[in-house]
């Protein structure tokens, strides 16, 4: 139920609640979710947790995914996301928007706004999609700095590592500089763009902390499931943008047919209808808290002059 209406809201901080998540046998299973009603509809299939994704987020904007978005602009995605879901959500956090202040001022926005967990990345400025060639990295020591700055302005926030390196500087590279990010105060490791079986096997085995994998489409890193994941010796994983590439391709469609037909008669059996969208939000809900809190008053006569 959502956020207005829900008489179980959450009472304790989010990152609480992720560390909860994570600390049980089972890998944590993050959807991404790149709104507020695909928050909803993620938790209705019974999922505990969230992502929300940088590219979600910038496409939604029609913007690629460069670092262009702002911290405010993230914030806006995090407080829908948390306030309908009431999940746990793990946030793409890009390069922390700057240096460590910079970084130490997302945390404590990200935060207020909801989010649970933070992921980092050391690329530098203009960043890429893990997935795509010639990624810059940042200096390691420099990217230690803000996962450094990140733990300690957080309050409660989990401060999830990200690297790159992989790609660029192998599996020795990739491994030395997670110890080192590890050593600043990360709470988990997020190995991207790993691209076999051997490789998230290697990494497992060489990084004792918890780790995170990503399991985006059209990328580099082969299709595992989430079980499969945990038997590499991940703790959590993440469908970054599957929702988003979902909704958008149906978008097309609609706008296609609307476009060739004069109208959306070929599409209906395709659309949620009224019924279900009003079930998803809760619209009868607010509809009787509304209710309880006004009530209409009709005036019986015409007043007297």
């Amino acid at each position: 139920m959502t956020y207005l209406v829900a008489a179980d809201l959450p009472v304790r901080p989010a990152g609480e609640r992720f560390r909860a998540l994570l600390a049980r046998p089972h890998i944590l299973q993050l959807p991404g979710a790149h709104n507020g009603i695909a928050g909803l509809q993620a938790k209705q299939a019974g999922f505990e947790a969230l992502y929300l994704s940088g590219a979600a987020m910038t496409a939604q904007m029609g913007l690629p995914d460069l670092g262009i978005l702002t911290v405010d602009d993230a914030c806006f995605f995090i407080r829908q996301l948390t306030r309908a879901s009431g999940l746990p959500v793990l946030v793409d956090g890009d390069t922390g928007y700057g240096e460590a202040l910079n970084v130490m001022h997302m945390v404590r926005c990200f935060e207020d706004a909801g989010a649970a967990a933070v992921h980092i990345e050391d690329q530098l400025l203009p960043k890429k999609c893990g997935h795509l060639n010639d990624k810059k990295l940042n200096d390691p020591h420099d990217m230690a700095a803000k996962i450094a700055a990140a733990a300690r302005a957080r309050r409660h926030l989990v401060v999830v590592a990200r690297t790159d390196a992989a790609a660029s500087e192998g599996m020795d590279g990739a491994v030395a500089r997670a110890q080192l990010y590890l050593q600043a105060g990360a709470d988990a490791i997020f190995p991207e763009a790993l691209t076999s079986a051997e490789m998230f096997r290697e990494f497992a085995a060489r990084v004792k902390a918890p780790l995170l994998a990503n399991m985006t489409e059209f990328g580099r890193t082969p299709f595992f499931t989430a079980a499969e994941f945990q038997a590499m010796g991940y703790q959590m994983v993440i469908w970054p943008v599957s929702s988003l590439r979902v909704a958008n391709k149906a978008q097309a469609e609609l706008y296609a047919a609307i476009r060739r037909d004069g109208g959306t008669q070929g599409m209906v059996d395709r659309m949620q209808t009224r019924a279900e969208l009003y079930a998803t939000i809760g619209y009868h809900e607010y509809e009787a808290l509304d209710a309880s809190i006004v009530t209409t008053v009709i005036p019986q006569a015409m007043p007297q002059r």
